[in-house]
């Protein structure tokens, strides 16, 4: 004979067969809607290739990196300019470096201030290569022809320090 007035049955964690029930039957439709949206609506292979990229800058960033805060943008911060071919301006910022930067489409210029040798890492282009690397001479300028095309990032190692930039698209 049942004594707890019904047949109601529980399972370790004390909860009902209903709620596990429910459980399974949420996971049965969250697959399914995986499914449908893979076939509806799958992931562009370009931004598969960009998720790669930023996910494998996260695994060989530095550890002891600083990261850079975007400061200045003039798509953002700058009044609209009339012309076609007008640069995009950006300036990063940690507490002891600046890094300006000019991108055009013949590509990209820049210096570092206090002024310093640096080496410049250019990432997430879409040249073979997963990285494109510059020097900044003794002035800390530096010039890249590398048309930019998606999104990018910039990882810099000067002398005392490593610096990684925001990720941004042209």
């Amino acid at each position: 004979m049942n004594d707890n007035g019904g047949n109601d049955t529980f399972d370790a964690e004390g909860t009902d067969g209903f709620e596990a029930f429910e459980a399974s039957q949420d996971d049965a439709l969250e697959e399914a809607l995986r499914e449908a949206a893979a076939i509806l609506d799958p992931v562009p292979a370009e931004l598969r290739h960009i998720a790669v990229e930023a996910y494998a800058l996260h695994a060989m960033r530095d550890v002891d990196a600083q990261l850079a805060e975007l400061t200045f943008d003039s798509l953002v911060d700058a009044a609209p300019v009339r012309g076609a071919d007008v640069p995009r301006m950006l300036t990063f910022n940690t507490t002891a470096l600046t890094v300006d930067v000019e991108v055009t489409a013949q590509g990209m210029t820049g210096q570092l201030l206090p002024p310093q040798p640096a080496r410049i890492e250019i990432l997430g282009t879409a040249q073979p290569a997963a990285a494109t690397t510059v020097t900044a001479d003794d002035m800390g300028r530096f010039l890249c022809d590398l048309l930019l095309t998606g999104p990018f990032a910039l990882r810099l190692r000067t002398d005392e320090e490593v610096v990684v930039t925001e990720w941004l698209r042209v």
